[in-house]
């Protein structure tokens, strides 16, 4: 088990960890900024002076710092000669693992991890220990991910109940590009959009304005990141969509109907939200020797973790993935 923790950046993200952790582990944070550790210490919070005397006898280190400054963190982190497994918390998967993979090898062991929960806020002082309840939180499965430390960082993040969901790095990135980079993307164009309709398009504007640009609120370096880390499949889907946006107009052009785009986001929104009705709920023994496949099997079809035990791993698939079609074992 994971008992000793280190998190490494306190800002959103690493903040809300260190809190929800402190009720649980043994728990030390640090970040390059020392207003930030003054913070940190401030709220009652253990905080380090350096990366070092941060990582020193800890179980795990959680990298959760900006996409740009995470290859020199972890390099820094294999330094010390940390025998802690390291996992983080970056939106994008790809270019972490890269990074991991260069800083990392013959040293700690590594396992990418993505928590899908954030507001529009940032820094420390938007921390909140509530921010992980109920959300998914990714944790990447390579050929070459150590198994055992895969386990140990999942029975963590099912321990601060969280949904963990088995996906490779490249699975990740294909599907936050459709689901986080894409409507961030469509938030901020639809509020240029807002504003040039001038003070009395703004002026009508209403709870779909409100809803489509929400994240629009994000700070603009934080989205940059996210999407530009992730250039190949975020463009792969703003193409899709774009395409799918021309169609739309050219029919009104034409005089006809938007009806089918209509009917057909209708339906797919229906989809989205009975994903979590229903389902199926079963068990997988750690001892199964096929454990990988069927790791990746339960991600791909939608599925997670709900607990994670030495022995047993509690599951989930939405109805129509039950247990037996993606390869699973019964209690």
């Amino acid at each position: 088990m994971i008992r000793r923790v280190a998190v490494l950046g306190l800002g959103l993200i690493g903040g809300s960890l260190i809190r929800r952790l402190e009720r649980s582990c043994a728990v030390v944070g640090y970040d390059l900024d020392p207003a930030v550790r003054d913070a940190v210490a401030a709220a009652g919070l253990p905080v380090a002076g350096s990366v070092a005397a941060a990582v020193a006898e800890r179980d795990l280190v959680v990298v959760a710092t900006p996409l740009p400054t995470v290859g020199p963190v972890l390099a820094e982190v294999a330094g010390t000669g940390t025998a802690a497994v390291v996992t983080d918390v970056v939106s994008v998967k790809g270019p972490v693992l890269g990074a991991a993979r260069a800083a990392l090898r013959g040293g700690p062991r590594y396992v990418g991890g993505h928590p899908m929960a954030g507001t529009d806020r940032t820094g420390f002082g938007a921390s909140d220990p509530h921010l992980f309840d109920g959300a998914a939180w990714v944790l990447c499965l390579e050929e070459d991910t150590d198994l055992a430390a895969w386990l140990a960082v999942a029975e963590l993040v099912a321990g601060l109940g969280c949904r963990v969901v088995p996906c490779s790095a490249a699975g990740h990135d294909a599907a936050v590009a459709v689901v986080s980079g894409l409507p961030h993307l469509l938030a901020d164009a639809l509020a240029v959009a807002g504003a040039e309709g001038g003070p009395l398009a703004l002026a009508l504007a209403a709870g779909s304005f409100r809803d489509g640009t929400r994240v629009a609120g994000s700070p603009p370096d934080l989205v940059t990141a996210l999407c530009d880390g992730n250039r190949s499949a975020l463009a792969g889907a703003a193409d899709t969509t774009i395409a799918r946006l021309t169609r739309a107009a050219e029919v009104l052009r034409s005089g006809g109907s938007v009806a089918g785009l209509a009917e057909a986001g209708h339906a797919a929104r229906r989809r989205f939200v009975a994903l979590s009705v229903g389902g199926a709920r079963w068990s997988l023994k750690s001892s199964d020797p096929a454990l990988r496949e069927r790791l990746a099997a339960l991600g791909a079809a939608g599925g997670h973790l709900t607990g994670v035990s030495s022995e047993m791993l509690d599951c989930w698939t939405p109805a129509g993935s039950a247990g037996g079609a993606v390869g699973t074992s019964q209690p």
